[in-house]
C-alpha cells in the first residue's frame, strides 16, 4: 500500500524525472556506439543504420524522445521551484509537463517513417 505522500503530484514528477534520467543514461553508450561507427566511415554508418531500421528500434526512438521531453519539462519545473519559489498549482504544472511530453511524442511518432 502506498503512503499518501507517494500519491502527490510532486512525488510522481520526481519519480518520472529520475526514471527518464536513467533511461537517458542507458541510451548514452548506444549513442556513442553510433558515433564511433561514424568515425569508421560512411559505409560503416550506413550499415549501422540499415541494421537499426526495425520497428523495435523505431519504438525505442519514440521512447527516447519521450524520455528526453519528460526529463526536460520536469527539469524546467524543478528550476522554477528552485529559482522562483513557485510551489502552488503543482498538479497543473505536472499535468502541463506531461501534456507537452505527450504532444512531442505524438509529433515524433507521426513523423517516423
Amino acid at each position: 500500500m502506498m503512503r499518501a505522500s507517494h500519491r502527490q503530484p510532486g512525488f510522481v514528477a520526481a519519480t518520472l524525472h529520475r526514471l527518464s534520467g536513467i533511461a537517458l543514461a542507458i541510451f548514452l553508450p548506444l549513442h556513442f556506439l553510433a558515433l564511433g561507427t561514424a568515425l569508421r566511415g560512411a559505409d560503416a554508418l550506413d550499415s549501422f543504420f540499415t541494421a537499426t531500421n526495425t520497428p523495435l528500434v523505431k519504438a525505442a526512438e519514440c521512447g527516447l524522445v519521450l524520455a528526453l521531453t519528460v526529463h526536460m519539462t520536469l527539469g524546467l519545473r524543478l528550476l522554477a521551484i528552485e529559482f522562483f519559489a513557485v510551489r502552488e498549482r503543482t498538479l497543473a504544472v505536472v499535468s502541463a509537463c506531461l501534456a507537452v511530453t505527450f504532444a512531442a511524442g505524438l509529433i515524433f511518432a507521426l513523423n517516423v517513417h
